[in-house]
């Protein structure tokens, strides 16, 4: 099963693409490129973008970190613009979605839902043994996203 995480923020969206075997296997992880100024070229770029990948790694299921909270209300309705697109370009697909809150993330790869980005990004990279690859937090959040869903999905929870 291959399994395409998606971190959504309002200009760096990170992806993470593993495929769950007996040891889960990085395909891919970065940044999905979006380069544009302003919200609405950026949300096009985001979506063409988006789309290519999903079309290179052909993923089974897509996860998507739900919005949990914001203090900033402009970047909080980006990154819901963000997601808003991303969803679509998955439904449009037609491939199953799973949305996972940044807890329950952190619990499935740490162990706890109180973890620090430096946790889960040593987690992950002992996981897929990536080694010292040198990941962007959002490419590694991506991949916790992807490597949770792909857990859930093979257990059925």
């Amino acid at each position: 099963m291959i399994v395409l995480g998606v971190d959504p923020g309002s200009r760096r969206i990170g992806y993470g693409v593993i495929e769950q075997g007996a040891r889960p296997r990085l395909l891919g992880a970065g940044l999905v490129p979006v380069t544009a100024g302003k919200d609405a070229p950026a949300l096009v770029e985001l979506r063409k973008n988006l789309l290519a990948i999903i079309e290179q790694h052909q993923p089974d299921l897509v996860a998507v970190e739900k919005l949990f909270f914001t203090k900033n209300r402009t970047t909080g309705i980006a990154v819901g613009q963000a997601r808003g697109v991303i969803i679509e370009c998955v439904e449009q697909r037609s491939i199953p979605i799973a949305e996972l809150t940044p807890n329950e993330v952190k619990q499935g790869v740490t162990g706890s839902g109180n973890a620090d980005k430096r946790a889960v990004a040593k987690m992950v990279q002992l996981i897929v043994d990536c080694g010292n690859l040198k990941l962007i937090d959002d490419a590694t959040d991506a991949i916790a996203i992807a490597l949770v869903a792909a857990q859930r999905a093979r257990t059925g929870n």
